[in-house]
């Protein structure tokens, strides 16, 4: 591992010690349907959102007879609220037909779920597990990039280049990222006189993922 890779490293995990996910959750099919929410949507967009949803949908039994006129009312603040409305009724059907209705802990049951990809799946791992896995949102994908710890083009080999690049304590390091990226390292105007990553900084350009 390089030295500058150790040292970002250390840096995001002493600043950001036991960091975890601000979506507001009480248990894995609530957190599940939050990250699949907050894609391309705050985090406090979804607090705001999911109380009402949940109250009238407490599991996968209640969502998966839900009906898709009532659901897209509860998410029409949410960005993407048709296909997304659409989605977690679909997931909410699978788990309670093909997994007994149970939230599947394997990656790949997990990716089987409608609405839910790769960067979801590791989020919900990370999170409950603990994983060591890395998952690649738009403020990791900005933050690596000007880090100088990727240069793909795309968010799966930019997931690849930050497991090289850390190995280890992904977990905590994806989620020391998310902090850093919303927080400092922001897309437009960046807090760049309060970063203490200042000195690996390599642009001052947005990156977006393909």
């Amino acid at each position: 591992m390089y030295k500058k890779n150790i040292e970002i490293k250390e840096l995001l995990l002493d600043k950001y010690k036991n960091s975890k996910t601000e979506l507001n959750y009480k248990n894995e099919y609530e957190l599940l349907v939050c990250i699949s929410l907050s894609a391309q949507c705050t985090d406090k967009r979804v607090n705001i959102i999911t109380p009402a949803l949940f109250n009238k949908y407490p599991s996968t039994k209640e969502l998966s007879k839900a009906n898709i006129d009532d659901v897209k009312e509860l998410l029409k603040s949410c960005s993407f609220f048709n296909n997304k409305s659409k989605n977690i009724i679909k997931m909410a059907i699978d788990v309670e037909k093909k997994f007994n209705s149970q939230i599947p802990y394997n990656h790949d049951e997990l990716i089987s779920l409608a609405g839910v990809g790769n960067k979801t799946a590791n989020v919900f791992l990370i999170e409950m597990n603990n994983e060591n896995r890395m998952a690649v949102d738009t403020h990791v994908f900005r933050t690596s990039h000007r880090l100088g710890l990727s240069k793909a083009k795309n968010v799966e080999q930019t997931e690849k280049d930050l497991v090289q690049a850390f190995q280890t304590n992904l977990a905590e390091l994806h989620q020391a990222m998310v902090l850093f990226g919303r927080y400092i390292c922001t897309a437009k105007n960046p807090k760049c006189e309060n970063c203490f990553l200042s000195e690996y900084c390599k642009t001052k350009e947005s990156f977006k993922p393909k």
